[in-house]
């Protein structure tokens, strides 16, 4: 779920842009908050592919 991934990632203050479609879930950061973006997301038992 979309809420899965934003929820972490507003609690760590990072701001995101969701995009959702038929097809996929976007989920934007800025690129100065990327490599603490893939950490909160890893923390919260997400895994990151890049």
């Amino acid at each position: 779920m979309l809420a899965a991934i934003v929820q972490p990632l507003a609690a760590a203050g990072l701001s995101v842009y969701a995009v959702s479609t038929y097809q996929a879930d976007l989920v934007l950061v800025a690129a100065g908050s990327l490599a603490q973006a893939i950490t909160t997301l890893e923390t919260a038992g997400h895994t990151v592919v890049t």
